[in-house]
């Protein structure tokens, strides 16, 4: 698993979307038991936290310490520094598994591996991933010509997985079905700019360049987006969920 976001935690946590309650309401209602949740590579927490709320405990990872230093914290969330590859969770112990914005990363076969050790009979996993923003048609073209463009050669290859909205990772389960669901926001134009900063391409164009591309994306687009406004932000999420270790 990659660590591409150590570097940007402090911006990750603050601009990064949550995601939407229907979300949740729909994989908690394929969980059989909610006693112990595993969100891996949870990054700032952002599914942790809504999952606390429904679960008796949730066992959050990731191998970013500055991940889980910038971390929402509850009273029933235990934070550990493990890989998405091998936990010290014991043996069918686990009702649900999550994996929000990050299974790309993985190495599948070691991850689902593990997964299947750790799932009770019949547990569920849910990983879902969100592409790009949209916001206008005038924006939206600017956005997509910065992403596969000026950025092309900074991503890495994993990040085509979410390009393709997940149609083409592995996902060795019995699906159970995604009716569709978005992040609904409004923002003023310092969000998305704050958004974008925390892209790992637009990282690695920094270092490999001195400066970020972000700036110049940003003036074409405050071209577009009228002062002091807020606007209507959709961010399109892609779910596969499905049930492990089915008897």
């Amino acid at each position: 698993m990659k660590d591409n976001f150590s570097t940007q935690s402090d911006s990750y946590s603050k601009y990064r979307p949550g995601y939407p309650l229907e979300l949740f309401d729909y994989i908690l209602k394929q969980v059989k038991h909610p006693t112990l949740a595993w969100d891996c590579a949870t990054g700032n927490g952002q599914a942790a936290k809504e999952l606390s709320r429904h679960f008796d405990e949730v066992y959050a990872t990731d191998i970013s310490e500055k991940q889980l230093n910038n971390a929402v914290q509850a009273p029933n969330i235990i934070y550990k520094k493990e890989t998405a590859e091998k936990t010290l969770l014991a043996d069918a112990s686990v009702d649900l598994i999550t994996v929000a914005q990050a299974l790309h990363w993985f190495d599948f076969d070691l991850f689902y591996a593990e997964v299947k050790r750790v799932s009770k009979p019949g547990g569920i996993i849910a990983v879902w991933t969100y592409s790009l923003l949209s916001i206008n048609p005038e924006i939206d073209a600017l956005i997509n010509e910065y992403h596969f463009n000026t950025l092309k050669k900074y991503w890495d290859a994993e990040r085509a997985y979410v390009d393709d909205g997940y149609s083409t990772i592995p996902f060795p389960f019995k699906q159970i079905g995604d009716p569709g669901f978005e992040i609904k926001l409004r923002w003023t134009i310092e969000e998305p700019e704050g958004y974008f900063y925390t892209w790992s391409a637009a990282q690695k164009y920094l270092v490999q360049n001195g400066y970020s591309p972000v700036p110049e994306l940003m003036a074409e687009i405050k071209k577009s987006w009228p002062v002091s406004e807020v606007l209507p932000i959709r961010f399109p999420i892609y779910l596969k969920i499905g049930r492990v270790n089915e008897v």
